[in-house]
């Protein structure tokens, strides 16, 4: 009998003339973690769910062989009976159940057609041992952190007498210590015997899990990397993920000359009624003409509560402090005050915040600032195409036309439509909140280069980022936040991955 477990033949999948997969083929011995790794739009995902019957037998061309059997999965249950559980990084549970209702939801545990609460209850625990996620059965997952929440999907999976654990960015809503939790558990489920297919673009957990890393490329096999012999390394991930070495992920400014202060806040504090705290505690910041400043913090340090509360202050937090846009104190009441001062925020959330899903590139572009595109009150649709061409150009968005819907786009390029959509506005300060969340290496070096353009032609940028390595080569100064508070100031030069962390957790 064959060591792989999962063996994937000439695997090729079209969407309305786009080839997603051309002749792709992928081996997965048992027992191993295995990660699959690729730019976005290289066809990680849409291989995944050819496996796991998302797109069924017959949609797609080749053999799916799996504990050395053909199989033609119809539809997910099918792929489940097999043994095969995919977890998305959108997860699908149901906030409002319990636990145990999630753990077993579809797969009820029944006596006489009926289903066995305390029996349910009963192998609940057991699977949330098994993740060493110590909470009550009986709790509603809406109760749960992220990272809970995620321990409960690998614990619903095996719930399911999973044989193959298949992952797609699973620790991209995580901070560093669940992240690390994860990839724990990960390796102690190798221990029992099962297998793992982790899709990642954090190439550290790529480098620190992985048995073997297969890397696609434009819808094709580039090659599979080996840990026992040496092969996974960074730069050679890079290589063969985009196709070219990148020396330096984080370009280089060559002119780093900053004018006066654009924003300045002093006193600064923000109340969050409906949470009953002071989300932001007597801030003092500024961010000069031609700087990138980064905002450094653990999650819920309140980044993201002080940038909401600098752009108009959308969820209506009580201010108090002073905020002035080049020496003029202002009051921002509304996102529109904020964008007519000349500010603009990219938020963490793309899909949820920063999007029209089901519109075009065109439209979402020039959403933002529909009065640069209109006349007398109406769209001139030629001046939109004309206006949003340029901006698909120099953002390097890779789509078939400005009317390709921003739903069926990769991460990256959902990014990048963000940020165009912003800069839409003609912003003197823009915000970037985790600008580079969710997406792959090569997307982005082509952020960092936008943004050190933008800094050229005399923006200032505030980068809000979890990712201490991109805050350490993007910004020229670094704020640390913790519990709503600015806990240190640091030049870039005595900035380091341990002097940030030590305010963070002050």
């Amino acid at each position: 009998m064959s060591e792989n477990i999962l063996e994937m033949h000439g695997i090729s999948k079209e969407f309305t003339g786009v080839k997603a997969l051309s002749n792709v083929n992928f081996k997965v011995k048992k027992g191993e973690i295995h990660c699959l790794i690729g730019e976005n739009g290289a066809g990680k995902s849409t291989l995944m769910k050819a496996l796991s019957g998302v797109y069924p037998y017959g949609t797609y061309e080749g053999d799916i062989v799996f504990e050395g059997s053909v199989q033609q999965f119809n539809k997910i249950s099918d792929s489940v009976k097999a043994g095969i559980v995919i977890i998305y990084q959108e997860l699908a549970l149901f906030p409002d159940l319990t636990v145990y209702e999630n753990i077993f939801a579809g797969n009820e545990i029944k006596q006489g057609g009926i289903v066995d609460w305390n029996r349910t209850i009963a192998e609940a625990k057991k699977m949330l041992d098994k993740v060493k996620l110590d909470v009550n059965p009986e709790t509603l997952v809406k109760d749960l952190s992220v990272g809970k929440q995620q321990l409960v999907e690998i614990a619903k999976a095996l719930s399911k007498d999973v044989k193959l654990l298949i992952l797609d960015e699973p620790t991209a809503a995580l901070n560093e210590d669940d992240s690390e939790n994860l990839l724990d558990l990960l390796g102690e489920l190798k221990e029992q015997g099962i297998t793992c297919i982790m899709i990642s673009h954090k190439l550290k957990e790529v480098i620190s899990i992985a048995d073997k890393a297969t890397v696609l490329r434009d819808g094709q096999t580039i090659c599979t990397l080996d840990a026992a012999k040496g092969e996974i390394s960074e730069n050679v991930i890079i290589k063969n993920m985009v196709g070219r070495e990148i020396e330096d992920i984080y370009p280089k400014r060559p002119n780093k000359t900053f004018g006066d202060p654009v924003l300045e806040l002093r006193s600064w504090s923000a109340y969050a009624v409906h949470l009953g705290r002071q989300v932001v505690k007597d801030v003092n910041f500024h961010v000069k003409k031609g700087e990138i400043v980064g905002v450094a913090g653990l999650m819920g340090s309140g980044r993201t509560e002080l940038a909401l509360s600098i752009f108009g202050n959308p969820k209506f937090y009580k201010l108090q402090g002073e905020l002035l846009v080049d020496g003029v104190p202002k009051t921002l009441k509304h996102p529109s005050d904020a964008i007519r001062s000349g500010i603009a925020y990219v938020t963490e959330d793309r899909k949820g915040d920063g999007l029209f899903l089901i519109q075009d590139i065109k439209n979402n572009i020039s959403a933002a600032n529909l009065k640069r595109v209109a006349v007398n009150g109406v769209i001139n649709d030629n001046e939109e195409v004309k206006e949003t061409t340029e901006y698909k150009k120099s953002m390097y968005i890779k789509a078939s036309s400005l009317e390709q819907a921003v739903g069926n786009l990769s991460g990256g390029n959902q990014q990048k439509v963000s940020l165009g959509k912003w800069l839409f506005v003609g912003p003197k300060l823009l915000i970037l909140d985790e600008p580079t969340r969710g997406i792959d290496v090569g997307a982005k070096f082509e952020i960092y280069t936008i943004m050190n353009q933008l800094i050229e032609e005399g923006m200032s940028i505030i980068m809000i980022s979890s990712e201490l390595g991109e805050v350490l080569g993007m910004s020229d100064r670094v704020y640390v936040m913790a519990e709503g508070e600015i806990k240190g100031e640091l030049s870039i030069e005595e900035a380091n991955q341990e002097s940030i962390m030590q305010l963070a957790t002050q």
